[in-house]
């Protein structure tokens, strides 16, 4: 009977205003209403995308804003890069390979974040690269890159190569400044800190960003943004959207408004920072170090038969789902999330239940260490 705690990396739970709103009534999507809907998201959603420019919004999956970030964006024949250190990264260079691009991968140790110098010298050894897509998390491994530098390093290669992020597991949990960090266009999704069911996804473009979109004669149909752009125009959207979704999403940014985005950020950054108090006191290895820690989701290392049992007895005997590693890392984490309607008490939940389960597996008294850790980095060290 106890309830359940989904804490995935996405889909995240939904809070339940967000699914009242959702079951109101469904309203004409080319109706005065509608039009009136888009016009009220657009400068919250502006807000937790750290822009001024539009922000269009598509009916699909984040993967589908990811895919519209490089045809919209890059020309047949052109170079780019693409920065790979995890799942996502590698999601992006397979939607590029699909393409006619020339695509240069640079390679980062999965747990690892970018390394701004070599990246930049990896850059200059590269002629005429017109885009350089990055994850701002890479959601596999839980790091966050430095994209401030990263977008320095960019622009100081050459100042019309575009510089495109992955914001799908963050937006919503760390602040965004697409100008101070010279991000061109940056992508999300609706189903991790935004706190919806999959099926919207986002694409913020500036000035620059645009004008290379309307100039790219590459093929496409439902994913060319510029019909996004041009619908926004009259407050609409160039095909039948997710109406249900886009009303929560109304919410949504009503609830960041009311609770103010640097005190939802700021709970993130709690969140993450018992997780790992809690979890080292468990003798449990961190996957990233503490400086590319994301906000968002926490990796965390052991041997494949103990990462098993924990995630097997969390959620048969506690309720409580979390997530296995990808690909490589397979076998070799767990991930927990902590994005968006989620609490400091809620990862207080996942430790005691974690003591539980590592107290009879490790056949050691683990009880209250990994809550006094947390305790200890939430209410202030003594």
């Amino acid at each position: 009977m106890e309830q359940t705690l989904l804490l995935t990396p996405g889909p995240t739970p939904i809070p339940p205003q967000v699914s009242s709103r959702m079951s109101e009534g469904m309203i004409g999507h080319r109706s005065n209403d509608f039009n009136h809907l888009m016009e009220n998201i657009q400068p919250k959603l502006k807000t937790l995308l750290g822009t001024k420019d539009s922000v269009a919004i598509l009916s699909s999956s984040g993967t589908s804003a990811l895919e519209a970030a490089m045809v919209n964006l890059v020309k047949p024949d052109e170079s780019i890069v693409i920065i790979v250190s995890g799942a996502f990264g590698d999601r992006f260079k397979n939607i590029a390979g699909t393409y006619p691009f020339d695509v240069h991968v640079y390679d980062v140790e999965w747990g690892e974040a970018a390394d701004p110098k070599k990246f930049k010298d990896f850059l200059n050894e590269k002629k005429n690269i017109k885009a350089v897509f990055s994850q701002s998390c890479e959601t596999s491994t839980a790091v966050i890159h430095p994209l401030n530098a990263l977008g320095k390093a960019v622009k100081s290669y050459n100042e019309e190569t575009l510089f495109i992020v992955d914001g799908v597991s963050i937006v919503g949990g760390m602040e965004f400044d697409m100008e101070k960090d010279n991000i061109d266009c940056l992508v999300t999704g609706s189903q991790k800190a935004l706190m919806l069911p999959p099926g919207i996804a986002f694409v913020a473009m500036n000035e620059t960003a645009r004008q290379k979109s309307a100039d790219n004669d590459l093929p496409r149909f439902y994913l060319d943004i510029n019909r996004y752009f041009k619908a926004l125009d009259d407050q609409s959207t160039p095909f039948t959207p997710a109406v249900s979704l886009i009303q929560g999403l109304e919410r949504v940014l009503e609830i960041y408004e009311e609770d103010g985005v640097e005190s939802v950020f700021e709970r993130h950054v709690k969140m993450r920072d018992m997780l790992r108090a809690g979890l080292r006191a468990l003798d449990l290895e961190m996957l990233v170090a503490d400086e590319y820690a994301s906000p968002t989701v926490t990796a965390f290392k052991s041997d494949e038969d103990e990462l098993k049992v924990i995630k097997d007895k969390l959620k048969n005997d506690h309720q409580i789902t979390i997530a296995g590693g990808q690909k490589e890392l397979k076998g070799k984490i767990l991930r927990i999330g902590h994005m968006g309607y989620m609490f400091p008490h809620d990862m207080i939940r996942v430790l005691a239940a974690l003591e539980a389960v590592l107290s009879d597996y490790r056949n050691e008294k683990y009880y209250g260490k990994a809550l006094a850790a947390a305790q200890e980095e939430y209410y202030g060290k003594l």
